[in-house]
């Protein structure tokens, strides 16, 4: 009996110290800002305050592509928690996201996100003290905000990337931390921890969702349609604290209630930094246009969007000297974030009814019809299937309501592909994005060909549009027209029992992850350089062809499986003899070897670059690629691949003048490598290579500044020889193998001001001409240079080549209107002449 008196008080000791909430420090076993915290143990704690308070429920929303877990908590009042679900419906139905009508009223929804840049690290150990403090309930002020406001805090967006950064950190600290700048705990080694796995940056990623990261917060995202929303940041070591509201541009579908709530938000601020003597700035460097930020997607979602900065970055860590002499540690830097996390939810929780009234009548207002010219979008069907579709799941994952037209007619609208308006004959299965929508606001910041921009000095590209993203032809048309849901059936195509060979056509991405999908089984294919007709069907240019003759048993199941692994459709002949055109045993029928690819990673290279093509060839294409750190590139043996990549960074000293000769003989030997933006300048007007940098058009007395430039305007001035990023018109030579599957006109997404004179001994593929800017900002000095500039060239070196991509043709992951190019470049282009090592 006395052992189980004693078991008894011992279990009841051992639950009561397992209900007790403990304090991020009693939790981890150090003082706040004291170290920075792994992601495995912000995930301990985060279970431990789910586990132990009432008022918070944890929820697991994905993984990252390292296999870290993505996961948000919800704090709010024991009521509110009670009816959460309901409280969510109701707030759709509010957005019109959902049928029904809310019979009560509603808290605010305020959604806090941390650490979506890995290396600014303060924003994780800050969310842990905000969760803290809101699921302790002792403060009463806390608990009264809770009444009135639901709480969704991420605390890390970027688990692989914050983790790159802490343990660099850990690794370089000593047992002290060194607050000298030149200390090398303040130096992170490439490529930063900013970044994701793939080195995306995902606070420019929420308009695209190219990240799984991203993607899996949209789906709870869009779950919930939150009603504020901050993400935050860090800054250079020497700027204090920036929050709202924000600097211009502002996207003209920015409400006045937006920017009116975002002062509100600053002022609450200001009081609260002005008590403690903390410094802080607002209304400059971070505007509201660019749609893909964490505080302008969540803006055209009809929430109140901001941003957060404080002083650090991946420089500060534990400890360092600022310029003024002035020790920022991380304890002050959480400090300063924790204050504004709990200011933005008190704001939220004093301006509820408000906050709740205008988030209704934003999404009233975009169901009721667009403010714009433009009442819906069409893109073209016939003959862009694939691209249909990869809008279709875009818009799934943005919650944009589309569909297909029901009949045909004439309509008026904007040709995006021409420029001009234009009459056109609409086609039943058109695909039709309505602007009178609950998502309305966004499908037309999405869609609008040209967005006005009030102030030339902004922070990211200046053009987006879909349709150039997607390469597709489109139109934003005048009125609304009939549309229904479903898509119509594809038409499957009925093969012979044994055809003597298959045709793809080649027209989209993913024709080339067909091409792709069949090297890699050993499927041999080949591709037409000309086009040509049989059983009474036409193919153009690029046109694959898989032929039987010694293939095998497994032919027939090689090519469908790989059809329908990538969806797509192969067509079967019983002859290889044409009606028109070449036959399939011509020489313009062209064998295409597997290449073996290798791509050159590490510093000095652009992590983003690097990141972008990687993902490129794991997550899109799915097709082998070797990375090879750039302290390696010396000893690779070139003779081992067929295709290197140079992406976009500095060469000097990974490319002397004794390596790159030994690329140049590779090269002559059969080799192709591919030079991406920097790469390219890199090796423009160097010895034995005929890209050239395009002289400045102007005479040297034109080009002279009489006057006096005012020290004020310097940011102006500046702007006016830069491209921050626009769309301009390419003009394809689409009998190149480089260009197959495109028209005449590519839509070039330029972010600098670059330019290349056309090649005189290679072929000048996509070059632009005269007044060739479509879409977005580019400075006054930067456009002349331009004209009859090279965008994508490939010139002939022995058996190889080089080809040149003046403009990132894959940016951000996102531009899928260039993905096909690049395909091109690794598969098509000089096979002819490809030797094998």
């Amino acid at each position: 009996m006395k052992f189980l008196v004693s078991f008894l008080l011992l279990a009841s000791f051992i639950y009561s110290a397992e209900a007790q909430l403990y304090s991020p420090s009693e939790f981890l076993g150090y003082g706040s800002g004291e170290d920075f915290t792994p992601h495995h143990r912000v995930t301990d704690y985060v279970r431990h305050v789910a586990e132990t308070a009432e008022n918070v429920i944890r929820v697991e929303y994905g993984h990252t592509y390292e296999g870290r877990v993505l996961q948000y908590v919800i704090l709010s009042s024991a009521d509110n928690l009670a009816n959460l679900e309901k409280i969510r419906t109701a707030n759709l139905q509010l957005a019109g996201l959902l049928e029904g009508t809310p019979t009560e009223d509603i808290p605010a929804l305020v959604w806090l996100s941390y650490n979506v840049h890995g290396n600014e690290s303060v924003s994780t150990e800050a969310a842990l003290e905000v969760i803290h403090t809101l699921a302790s309930g002792t403060d009463p002020d806390v608990s009264a905000w809770l009444e009135n406001t639901v709480i969704i805090i991420d605390p890390c967006l970027n688990p692989d990337g914050r983790d790159r950064y802490v343990h660099f950190y850990h690794r370089t600290r000593g047992r002290h931390p060194n607050v000298v700048e030149e200390a090398r705990e303040h130096a992170e080694p490439w490529p930063g921890g900013r970044t994701n796995h793939y080195y995306f940056d995902l606070n420019r990623d929420w308009a695209w969702g190219t990240q799984m990261e991203t993607r899996h917060r949209l789906q709870h995202y869009n779950r919930w349609m939150p009603h504020v929303h901050v993400d935050f940041h860090e800054q250079s070591v020497n700027s204090p604290y920036y929050f709202a509201p924000a600097a211009v541009p502002y996207h003209k579908y920015i409400t006045p209630w937006q920017r009116e709530l975002q002062d509100l938000m600053g002022a609450n601020h200001a009081r609260y930094f002005d008590q403690e003597g903390w410094l802080f700035f607002t209304r400059q460097v971070f505007d509201l246009f660019y749609p893909g930020y964490g505080d302008t997607w969540p803006m055209f979602n009809g929430a109140i969007g901001m941003t957060y900065e404080q002083a650090g970055s991946g420089r500060a860590g534990l400890g360092i000297v600022t310029a003024e002499g002035d020790t920022l540690t991380l304890a002050d830097r959480i400090e300063h974030h924790y204050t504004t996390s709990l200011s933005t939810i008190e704001v939220a929780a004093n301006e509820r009814d408000r906050i709740i009234d205008q988030f209704t009548q934003y999404f009233r207002n975009s169901a009721a019809g667009p403010t714009g010219v433009h009442a819906s979008y069409l893109i073209r069907r016939a003959g862009q299937e694939d691209q249909v579709h990869t809008i279709s799941n875009h818009l799934n994952l943005l919650g944009i309501t589309y569909g297909f037209a029901a009949a045909a007619g004439k309509e008026n609208g904007f040709a995006y592909h021409t420029g001009t308006e234009e009459e056109l004959q609409v086609e039943p299965g058109d695909l039709v994005v309505p602007a009178a929508q609950p998502k309305g606001v966004l499908a037309r910041v999405l869609f609008e060909p040209e967005p006005e921009l009030e102030d030339s000095l902004t922070y990211d590209i200046t053009a987006w549009a879909l349709p150039y993203v997607y390469g597709v032809e489109a139109y934003a048309l005048d009125r609304e027209i009939a549309w229904e849901t479903n898509a119509p059936a594809p038409v499957a195509s009925a093969h012979p029992a044994e055809p003597v060979a298959y045709i793809a056509e080649w027209k989209s991405f993913e024709d080339a992850r067909l091409l792709a999908d069949l090297l890699q089984k050993g499927v041999k294919v080949r591709y037409a350089e000309v086009p040509f007709e049989i059983n009474n069907q036409s193919y153009d240019e690029g046109t694959l062809i898989m032929t039987r003759g010694g293939a095998g048993a497994a032919f027939d199941s090689l090519v469908i499986q790989s059809a329908r692994r990538t969806k797509q459709q192969v067509d079967a002949v019983t002859t290889t003899r044409v009606t028109e055109g070449v036959d399939f045993g011509s020489g313009d029928v062209v064998f295409i070897r597997a290449p073996r690819v290798a791509i050159v990673a590490g510093t000095p290279i652009s992590p983003y670059s690097l990141g972008q093509l990687w993902h490129f060839f794991d997550e899109q294409l799915e097709y082998g690629a070797t990375l090879v750190d750039s302290d390696d590139f010396a000893d690779l043996p070139l003779r081992r691949y067929d295709v290197i990549i140079l992406p976009s960074g500095s060469y000097n000293d990974i490319l002397d003048e004794r390596r790159l000769e030994e690329i140049r003989d590779w090269i002559r030997e059969g080799g192709r490598l591919i030079a991406l933006e920097r790469a390219a300048a890199f090796l423009a007007d160097k010895d034995g290579f005929g890209l050239k940098s395009k002289p400045d058009d102007q005479d040297d007395a034109d080009s002279l500044n009489t006057e006096i430039q005012p020290y004020a305007d310097r940011d102006r001035h500046e702007i006016t020889q830069d491209i921050p990023g626009a769309i301009f018109r390419t003009e394809l030579d689409t009998t190149h193998p480089l260009a197959f599957g495109y028209p005449r006109d590519y839509f070039t997404l330029k972010v600098n001001p670059r330019a290349f004179s056309w090649l005189e001994d290679g072929w000048n593929v996509g070059v632009l001409k005269e007044n060739s800017l479509v879409a977005g900002f580019a400075g006054t000095q930067a456009l002349e240079p331009l004209e009859q500039s090279l965008i994508l060239g490939m010139e002939s070196i022995g058996r190889g080549e080089v080809i040149y991509f003046a403009d990132n043709p894959i940016f951000r992951g996102f531009y899928y209107h260039g993905r096909l190019l690049l395909a091109n470049a690794v598969f098509l282009a000089g096979q002819r002449s490809v030797a094998t090592f």
